[in-house]
């Protein structure tokens, strides 16, 4: 393995107080939260929903936080919007994302979170390149219109209170329009607890490689914030690596964990400065799938033919790099309850031992870069004009639904 990084030294006294303390200083602070390894399990639509938020505690810790909410759809109350934001009573601290392009929706679903205790932590999105969110001035557009991010920031904040607000965003739109440092620095004065980026444009997608040396300039340019990185961490020696290249404070972990939650056990003992990796057998890997399909029925409240098919996307990620066979995989892919789940995995070799790198490495689809999809005119200014501000009020409207 790389070299690690120590565990935090730890501190005996107060420096304020003088008062003998307990335990070793956090790893990182987002605010009154303190974190023992500087780990975060960044947002993925359909993912880290509780189930996987929960399987992922059980090998590690850190913050984990929820798939992205629509704020308007959390304002409105909807039935889906309502469901993803609830958490287990183990989850603790609890940690939500929300996506908005109207400064007022997003504080005031900020205020519906903290007035009914839901959340300890909540971050903004503006970092997703997806076509549906980008195309009407969210996600990784919006930084761009540097007036509207620094108010929607400004106002979530505020409506915060004592619950520490982050954002997470990525380096621009493309390389030619790139806004991480601008909008960082406008983050920091808004008073965000800490700042997330992808070190991808949002051209890029997920393809080519993440450009690391982003993460240190925005961290050389942001001096009183914590600065996460994120964007190919694929084992706990990545994390370390990371840190150490870039001064960064800490660690987002997206595709990296994909059917593989015990990676989050790899990063604890990383950053703790142990010499040690979590190797599953092919036993060890069904019984995590097992209880994450389990864990999903819970989620969908009984409902198992939903959480089979939920599962199903997961079969590849969990079981890369094992030899399963394909006609087995496809069962898998299509199983419809935990009876006929518990049947097939049966069928595997659960001796057969880890793979070694055949199980390493980038998981989850890279796609290629393409133009990224934004409202008409999007680029002509970096100001708001009335066009785009109407249609974003419709945006907020038409992105209903979780």
């Amino acid at each position: 393995m790389s070299t690690l990084i120590a565990a935090p030294a730890q501190r005996t006294t107060d420096q304020g107080t003088g008062q003998r303390l307990a335990g070793p200083a956090p790893a990182l602070r987002i605010g009154p939260l303190a974190l023992d390894v500087p780990v975060v399990l960044a947002p993925m639509a359909g993912i880290t929903n509780t189930a996987f938020r929960r399987l992922c505690r059980e090998y590690g810790a850190g913050l984990y936080v929820s798939e992205m909410i629509t704020s308007r759809a959390l304002v409105e109350r909807t039935p889906e919007s309502m469901r993803l934001i609830r958490h287990h009573e183990s989850e603790t601290p609890r940690s939500i994302q929300l996506y908005g392009v109207d400064p007022g929706t997003v504080a005031e679903a900020v205020t519906m979170l903290v007035a009914e205790d839901r959340a300890d932590h909540i971050d903004l999105n503006f970092g997703c390149p997806v076509p549906k969110v980008t195309r009407k001035g969210g996600g990784a557009a919006l930084p761009w219109k540097l007036g509207l991010f620094r108010d929607i920031v400004e106002r979530a904040v505020k409506a915060a209170g004592d619950i520490p607000l982050t954002v997470k965003m990525r380096k621009g739109i493309d390389a030619d329009h790139l806004t991480y440092l601008e909008a960082g620095r406008a983050a920091e004065g808004a008073g965000v607890a800490s700042i997330a980026l992808h070190a991808r444009t949002a051209a890029e997608f997920y393809s080519g490689t993440a450009d690391w040396s982003a993460i240190e300039r925005l961290k050389s340019a942001i001096t009183g914030t914590p600065v996460l990185g994120n964007g190919d961490i694929w084992s706990a020696d990545d994390a370390i690596r990371m840190v150490e290249q870039t001064g960064c404070d800490g660690v987002v972990v997206g595709r990296g964990c994909l059917g593989r939650p015990w990676l989050f056990g790899d990063l604890a003992a990383a950053f703790r400065g142990a010499d040690s990796k979590v190797e599953p057998s092919l036993g060890e890997v069904a019984t995590a799938f097992k209880r994450h399909a389990e864990l999903l029925v819970e989620f969908f409240l009984g409902d198992e033919s939903r959480a089979c098919r939920d599962i199903r996307k997961h079969v590849a990620w969990y079981f890369k790099g094992y030899a399963v066979g394909g006609e087995l995989r496809a069962r898998l892919a299509t199983v419809e309850s935990l009876g006929r789940l518990d049947d097939l995995l049966a069928e595997l070799d659960w001796s057969q031992p880890y793979p070694g790198e055949a199980a390493e490495g980038q998981r989850g689809r890279a796609g290629t870069p393409k133009n990224p999809a934004l409202p008409d005119r999007w680029l002509s200014s970096r100001e708001l004009g009335d066009v785009h501000r109407a249609e974003l009020t419709e945006a907020e409207l038409n992105t209903s639904g979780g």
